[in-house]
């Protein structure tokens, strides 16, 4: 006998509804499942797949859960409660302990009642029956390493309404929503067959036709990027034991460089002087920097100690450091720890964990050498503040249309849940036109095969990243094409969006405040499921009407409606040309008036339609206006020129 994954000591079940146990045994085997005094039984099939269903049960535990056969499975510290599903890209897998006041945050999560399951990231070609991961409460040993936007939803949900809550973080950065969706939800939509059709293609290579085509991809889409012009900072000496460094900077690690006031890509270097103990002189040194965001040369006294280049690792902007220093390197005392960082695609830093961040002799019992702290840095190469590009799909790899469903969503089901939260989106921005149908294909494709009805699903609208537009001519923005994409998609029952268009960072794409995301999306959950009059949504765009030359754009949810500071950025005007001019506004009640004095008969308004705008209409809740538009005419160039 054996049951899934999922089933396991400080598991949470759903409350008030049936709950799904199900597992695997001898052929025709019989099984009872009891929780609590409730049974249930099921017989094992020719496959040795049974499943039973327990009565709906009220919130509480610990209880436990006991499966009988020819032998008798005991599971322990269950709780029952309010189970949701959080999914997504980077965003979603984001950890806690690398957001926003981490410290604080991580010290403060203790809470036994809420647990979260976290899957081992895989692929499959075809559905599996069982996933990697175990149940962990909240506690600050183990939040660290939790989604922080699942954390800070689950926190939400359970200081409302006390109850426990469980939550299951499926997610894989870099990832795209075909992944994660079924073949069959693909075939059922003719505008989704391309996906199937690279399927095929991927499939149908050998794996070195496979790895030659994607190479060559990653190639030309890397091309287009600012280049490292070479190793600078080495010749001049930056790396050696005896540089004189006084005039450097200082700066706090781990952080990314944005966030300590440098908004742009390009080449750092970081030095640290440490003290070694006498002790430690004749023995190889473990050197831990956390992650390095994204190629990095790591030197000991002068002496290259290792390094990784994305190129080598896609995932290098998150893969810890570890690098051995060898003994003839080490010396008594004083001791220079340089290394370079080159980021010329979003973020950069030495990002942490600052836990990873130390140094300590290898085999020995010693209390390490903490490295997270004041750093010496200098800039090498600044190349500006660098958009973004497409990055293939990898053959074989995450982003492999249906793998991620296959292995990290069916497994899941028919685990009984409340609903999901989602996170995902930047991985499609260059295809937003397809992803009109893409997306709401995967909610209608997850809730069929769940067979509970239209569950909740409630998912964040990307943010603001990028550079800013300075003036709204430009209609070229991938990344309003695939929001304004998330907003259609609330067209489906029972769905939300949070909106972010306020809380994301120019120079980021993983902005750090993601404790106002679990927020808003718990928001949600409180206005649309657990029946509590909370405002849930910012003001969202209702109609138009031409008033002279002035449009009046009047809104729902806008109670309060007001400018952040007083002033009402982010609009803008269009007349026949369909050329967009920055627009003065005003607010009158639930109404804001638009105008140009370049656009003299103005026919369109938009807010927010920019990869990075300046927006700052909310309502009295203090939540965001949804961007909109109110034309329906082409926007941006055709996808093979953006690719290119």
């Amino acid at each position: 006998m054996r049951l899934p994954r999922l089933f396991c000591d400080g598991m949470v079940l759903q409350r008030d509804c049936p709950v799904p146990v199900w597992g695997w045994a001898g052929k025709g085997q019989r099984v009872t499942v009891e929780i609590d005094g409730r049974q249930a039984q099921a017989t094992a099939g020719a496959d040795g797949k049974w499943q039973a269903a327990l009565p709906a049960m009220k919130a509480g535990g610990p209880h436990t859960l006991t499966v009988r056969g020819d032998q008798t499975l005991t599971i322990r510290d269950v709780l029952i409660g309010e189970v949701w599903i959080c999914s997504g890209q980077s965003n979603m897998e984001w950890p806690l302990e690398m957001t926003a006041n981490a410290q604080a945050e991580v010290a403060a999560a203790d809470c036994p009642q809420m647990r979260m399951f976290t899957l081992a990231q895989r692929i499959a070609m075809q559905p599996v029956d069982d996933v990697g991961g175990s149940w962990m409460a909240s506690n600050p040993a183990n939040a660290p390493a939790f989604s922080a936007v699942a954390y800070f939803f689950g926190r939400e949900v359970h200081k409302r309404l006390g109850v426990p809550v469980g939550l299951i973080n499926s997610s894989w950065g870099g990832t795209a929503a075909q992944a994660w969706t079924s073949r069959e939800g693909l075939d059922a939509e003719p505008a989704l067959h391309g996906y199937l059709k690279d399927l095929a293609t991927v499939m149908a290579d050998t794996p070195e036709q496979a790895m030659a085509r994607y190479t060559a991809a990653l190639v030309l889409a890397r091309a287009s990027l600012p280049q490292d012009a070479g190793n600078r900072g080495l010749a001049e000496g930056w790396a050696e034991f005896d540089h004189p460094d006084g005039d450097w900077k200082t700066m706090t690690l781990p952080t990314y460089w944005s966030m300590a006031g440098h908004a742009t890509n390009g080449v750092f270097w970081f030095r640290r002087i440490v003290d070694i103990p006498e002790d430690w002189a004749g023995y190889d040194l473990l050197l831990g920097l956390g992650a390095a965001d994204k190629n990095d040369d790591t030197y000991f006294n002068g002496q290259r100690v290792g390094g990784m280049t994305w190129a080598q690792n896609i995932d290098s902007w998150k893969t810890l450091r570890h690098y051995t220093v060898p003994a003839k390197l080490v010396r008594r005392g004083r001791n220079v720890i340089a290394v370079r960082v080159m980021s010329n695609y979003t973020g950069g830093g030495l990002v942490g964990p600052g836990s990873d961040m130390n140094l300590r002799p290898a085999g020995q019992v010693q209390t390490p050498i903490a490295l997270q702290g004041e750093w010496r840095y200098k800039i090498e190469q600044d190349f500006g503040l660098v958009k973004g590009i497409v990055v293939p799909a990898v053959p074989l790899g995450q982003n492999l249309p249906t793998s991620l469903f296959n292995a990290m969503i069916a497994p899941l089901i028919p685990y009984a849940i409340r609903g999901a939260i989602w996170y995902q989106g930047e991985s499609n921005a260059a295809d937003a036109a397809r992803y009109h149908t893409l997306f709401p294909t995967l909610i209608r494709d997850w809730r069929r095969r769940w067979g509970i009805g239209p569950f909740p699903f409630y998912f964040v609208q990307l943010a603001n990243y990028g550079q800013a537009n300075a003036t709204p001519e430009s209609d070229d923005s991938r990344w309003a094409e695939l929001r304004e994409a998330q907003s259609a998609t609330r067209a489906l029952a029972n769905t939300g969006m949070a909106v972010t268009i306020d809380i994301g960072q120019a120079d980021d794409i993983h902005p750090l405040n993601k404790r106002d995301v679990g927020l808003r999306l718990a928001l949600n959950a409180m206005a649309m499921d657990y029946g509590q009059k909370v405002p849930h949504r910012g003001p969202c765009y209702r109609s138009l009407r031409k008033e002279e030359n002035v449009l009046r754009l009047d809104f729902d949810h806008a109670q309060g409606l007001t400018g952040r500071d007083g002033k009402v950025l982010g609009f803008a005007v269009a007349g026949e040309d369909r050329v967009f001019h920055a627009a003065v506004a005003r607010i009158e009640g639930s109404s804001v008036l638009a105008s140009s004095p370049k656009v003299a008969a103005p026919l369109a308004a938009r807010y927010g339609w920019a990869d990075c705008p300046n927006c700052t209409l909310y309502n009295a809740a203090g939540l965001p206006a949804e961007p909109f538009r109110t034309d329906n005419w082409p926007v941006g160039p055709k996808l093979a020129d953006r690719a290119h």
